[in-house]
C-alpha cells in the first residue's frame, strides 16, 4: 500500500522538509483588500510582514475550496496512492478540516482519511511529519491513522505574542482586554492542545520566553521539539538557546516561521514552541 500525506500552509513546515518527506500542501488564502493571495505561494513571508503594519483593513484569511483539496487527492491517485492521510489545522481555528472531508468524500478510487491535528503551526508540520515517516515505512492507512491520533494528544503548542494588536485587528481580543492589556504592557501567551485554545499573559518579552520553557518542563520527558517564529529571528534564536540550556532531552526536529494565514493574527514578533511528550512505550 502506497499512503501520501496532505496537509495545509498552516503547517509552517520548511520547504526542503516538505519535499524530503513527500509532502503536499494546499495552500489557504491572505487577502488584502481587494485581492486574495495563494499561501506560500502568490505572497512571501518577507513581503507579506513587509506589508503587515501599515496595510489597512487588516487583512483576512480564508480556507481554500473543495476543488483544491480534490485536485490534491486526485494527483496523488494518479501518481500511484492508495491510500491519503490529509492532516489540518485544529477546527476551532479554521474551517479547513471540514472543506477537506467534503472533497474526501468525493474520493472513490481510494480512500481519504482526514484528521483535525487540533493543532496550529508546526504542531500540525510535526503530525503531517511522523505521517510521511510512517507511510515510508510502510505502515498502513489504519496504522498511520492511530499513530498520528496518538501524537495528536501528545503535542502541545505554546507561543509568546509580541503585542495584543494583531489579535485586535483580526478581531480575536475585545476592544476592552486590548486596552488594559497595551496599558500595562502585558504579553500574551497563547497554548493549544487537543484542539482547544487557552490565554494567559506575562509582564514582559523576557519573561514570555521564559514561560515557553516553563510551560514545556511541566509536561515531563518530550520527544521531539520544533521552534518557529514571526518574522523575528534574533528572537528565535534567544529561544533557542533558551531550549538547549534548558531542555537538553528534547530534540529540535524543526524550525520554521510562521505562515501569512498565522501571522495576521499573531503579527511580527511572536515566537512559538510546540512538544510531543514522549510516549508511554518510549
Amino acid at each position: 500500500m502506497t499512503v501520501r500525506i496532505v496537509t495545509d500552509s498552516t503547517c509552517d513546515l520548511p520547504s526542503e522538509v516538505i519535499a524530503e518527506h513527500r509532502i503536499t500542501v494546499v495552500p489557504l488564502y491572505i487577502n488584502f483588500r481587494a485581492h486574495s493571495y495563494l499561501d506560500g505561494v502568490d505572497l512571501s513571508r518577507r513581503d507579506f510582514y513587509t506589508l503587515l503594519p501599515s496595510i489597512t483593513p487588516p487583512p483576512t484569511t480564508s480556507a481554500p475550496g473543495t476543488a483544491a483539496f480534490t485536485e490534491a487527492y486526485q494527483q496523488l491517485i494518479a501518481e500511484g496512492a492508495t491510500g491519503i492521510v490529509s492532516i489540518h489545522i485544529g477546527a476551532a481555528l479554521s474551517n479547513v478540516v471540514n472543506v477537506a472531508r467534503l472533497a474526501a468524500s468525493e474520493m472513490n478510487r481510494a480512500p481519504v482519511h482526514v484528521l483535525d491535528g487540533g493543532q496550529i503551526t508546526l504542531g500540525t508540520g510535526l503530525l503531517a511529519v511522523h505521517a510521511a515517516q510512517r507511510a515510508a515505512s510502510g505502515a498502513s492507512l489504519d496504522e498511520i491513522v492511530a499513530s498520528v491520533e496518538s501524537m495528536a494528544a501528545r503535542t502541545h503548542s505554546f507561543a509568546a505574542l509580541d503585542t495584543l494588536e494583531y489579535l485586535r485587528r483580526s478581531g480575536r481580543v475585545n476592544l476592552f482586554a486590548f486596552g488594559i492589556g497595551t496599558l500595562l504592557q502585558l504579553r500574551p501567551i497563547l497554548k493549544m492542545h487537543a484542539g482547544r485554545v487557552h490565554t494567559e499573559r506575562v509582564r514582559t518579552r523576557q519573561r514570555a520566553v521564559d514561560r515557553l520553557i516553563d510551560l514545556a518542563l511541566e509536561l515531563g520527558p518530550l520527544e521531539a521539539i520544533a521552534l518557529v517564529h514571526a518574522n523575528a529571528p534574533q528572537r528565535l534564536e534567544k529561544l533557542r538557546r533558551q531550549v538547549e540550556a534548558r531542555l537538553p532531552n528534547g530534540p529540535i526536529r524543526i524550525q520554521g516561521e510562521v505562515a501569512p494565514v498565522i501571522g495576521a493574527h499573531v503579527g511580527p514578533g511572536a515566537v512559538g514552541l510546540v512538544c510531543t511528550l514522549a510516549s508511554p512505550r518510549a
